[in-house]
């Protein structure tokens, strides 16, 4: 009996690691096929509509696609220097980042800081959930290696930011130049570009409560790093 379950077994742990192996490939496919496909949808983007639909709300505005040399370069430097500074010359991870924000949220003694870059918060987007757990982690990190080794740092910046969430209901940069400003992206004025890149960690807060004192001065300190970052060309 003993050996009987021990060979069910062995093959349950095959079976899951085959399945796990597939789940992976079709990840892997998708990443591949979006490096020059733009994604209609992401997984935050359906999870957001989901809960709307449960609450008998509108759906998601829309969120036309700007491609990137069509994004102002203050938008691009804005949210690089509020998010992920190191963003053209790390390989995914900011290890530096990652050991302050480690180090914060054990003052606090709670998780206060993210600490995580521009790529890993896109993997996260695209395939995952605001969920935590180590699975999501590791998940998050292994599609993180993927979109690095496949793809342009023109090219996860571009899709960052047309599919991130930027409020209630708001995802991308297109959706929320509309929704707080009424003007297209190409109009956004330097102090608009640093106020929406300040938005990103808590889009739907500020999107309920405004402009509040610490938004305007989270603004003012990125707009005096903005010129101190470099992006892609």
């Amino acid at each position: 009996m003993p050996g009987r379950l021990g060979y069910w077994l062995r093959k349950a742990l095959l079976a899951g690691f085959l399945l796990l192996l597939l789940w992976e490939a079709w990840i892997f496919a998708q990443v591949l096929w979006w490096r020059t496909h733009n994604p209609d949808s992401t997984s935050f983007m359906r999870l957001r509509a989901e809960a709307r639909q449960e609450a008998g709300r509108g759906p998601l505005l829309p969120h036309p696609w700007i491609p990137y040399e069509r994004v102002p370069n203050s938008l691009k430097r804005a949210v690089v220097a509020a998010e992920d500074s190191t963003f053209v010359s790390h390989h995914g991870f900011d290890w530096e980042g990652m050991r302050r924000a480690i180090n914060k949220d054990l003052r606090r003694g709670r998780p206060v800081a993210g600490g995580s870059t521009i790529t890993q918060q896109l993997a996260k987007n695209l395939f995952l959930s605001g969920r935590r757990s180590l699975w999501r982690k590791a998940e998050e990190a292994l599609i993180t290696l993927m979109l690095e080794a496949t793809w342009s740092k023109r090219r996860i910046l571009e899709v960052y930011l047309n599919v991130i969430e930027w409020g209630d209901g708001v995802f991308g940069c297109a959706a929320a130049s509309g929704h707080y400003y009424g003007e297209p992206v190409s109009a956004l004025t330097t102090a608009q570009a640093a106020r929406l890149a300040s938005m990103i960690p808590s889009p739907r807060y500020y999107d309920r409560h405004g402009e509040t004192e610490r938004l305007l001065d989270k603004s003012d300190t990125i707009e005096v790093r903005m010129m101190m970052v470099t992006i892609p060309r």
